[in-house]
């Protein structure tokens, strides 16, 4: 049979359709799957983020003093003057210490020159007895003066090293290496033994003293972590931990508390106003299940969540899950019971999902936070 040219191109436009056709009935057309949004169940420790108004101070601060009495001489130390160990800080007039020094070495020299006449005529006496020149009372007074002679050099002494001592006191020297952050006294006073006179400043970490309320003070434990920031250091914020806390009111409902800066530096002065941030457990309950509320369910039948089960890297087949629910939080609604922390559960479109369908994660993770 021979075929014209219309015939053939006729032919060849049939096979072409039917081809077409075949290919358009063997795809697979896949059903959209529904997009969901989720979230991971976690823990919350309900916290309370408190901030309370504090002072900077120094590490170590102390008011420095005289042991003795008198009337101040010399006062060598400025406010704001960094000083070293042992450098002389202030002096009181030790004219009467050291007339008092003078006293007691005269009052030594006659116990020593009374104790070795004592001493000599002891031994005579002894010689004596041995033969039978003095009776056993005379050595025995003549030992007694002795041993009286000795007794006597020995109180003398004391009193000496006392009167030294208390010269020595006439000078105030610096304790240890610091600051002095005030000075409390003018040349001439007349200034008593324990007379606070100078504060000094030491110490490599810097701390901020705050008052905490009463219904606070319990929730604040030593080593517990804190934010400060210093209204004179803007923008900055500096990590510390709880070094003291007061066990006695400092006033009619409050106690006293003290962080540690952790990387304190020079900028921070004494007597700074600080901003102290605090976590603080809003009750002694153990740690809740939360989730947000637009993830729980409810029906005739109860609450509900749907769980994910993942089918492959962004799907997964829901699950109705029964679940108890406890009160409205910030953290969001408590979940008393039915569901474990790690589960995935859908937080969006819920009441249009229904049990076993596959769904479409918004991605590897699953978690849509």
């Amino acid at each position: 049979m021979t075929w014209n040219g219309a015939q053939r191109l006729g032919l060849a436009a049939l096979l072409l359709s039917l081809s077409v056709a075949c290919s358009t009935d063997d795809v697979v057309r896949e059903p959209a799957l529904r997009p969901v949004r989720t979230q991971v169940a976690s823990y919350s420790s309900r916290k309370l983020h408190q901030s309370l108004a504090g002072v900077a101070k120094p590490g170590v601060e102390s008011w420095l003093s005289f042991r003795i009495p008198g009337s101040l001489i010399d006062l060598p130390a400025d406010v704001g003057a960094s000083v070293r160990k042992g450098q002389v800080l202030a002096r009181i007039d030790p004219t009467d210490y050291e007339i008092a020094v003078k006293r007691a070495e005269a009052g030594l020299a006659q116990a020593n020159a009374a104790s070795r006449r004592a001493e000599a005529d002891y031994a005579r006496a002894k010689a004596l007895y041995e033969n039978n020149n003095a009776s056993r009372s005379e050595l025995d007074a003549a030992r007694a003066a002795a041993e009286s002679g000795l007794a006597q050099v020995e109180a003398v002494s004391r009193e000496l090293e006392q009167a030294v001592q208390q010269l020595d006191y006439t000078v105030l020297r610096a304790p240890t290496r610091g600051l002095v952050a005030e000075v409390n006294t003018e040349v001439n006073e007349n200034i008593s033994a324990g007379q606070h006179l100078i504060l000094l400043t030491a110490g490599s970490h810097s701390e901020v003293r705050l008052v905490v309320p009463e219904r606070m003070i319990s929730q604040v434990e030593l080593g517990q972590g804190a934010e400060v920031v210093f209204d004179a250091l803007p923008g900055r914020d500096f990590s510390a931990l709880v070094s003291e806390v007061g066990v006695v009111s400092s006033g009619s409902t409050a106690y006293s508390v003290t962080v540690r800066l952790i990387d304190p530096t020079t900028e921070i002065r004494a007597g700074m106003a600080a901003t102290v941030r605090l976590s603080l457990s809003r009750s002694n309950e153990e740690d809740k299940l939360y989730l947000r509320p637009v993830a729980v369910g409810a029906d005739v039948h109860g609450n509900y969540v749907f769980v994910v089960e993942r089918n492959g890297t962004d799907r997964g087949i829901v699950h109705r899950r029964s679940v108890d629910v406890g009160r409205l939080t910030p953290q969001g609604i408590e979940i008393v019971g039915g569901l474990n922390a790690g589960e995935t559960v859908v937080t969006a479109g819920v009441r249009r999902l229904s049990e076993g369908e596959l769904v479409r994660l918004p991605g590897p993770q699953g978690d849509s936070e």
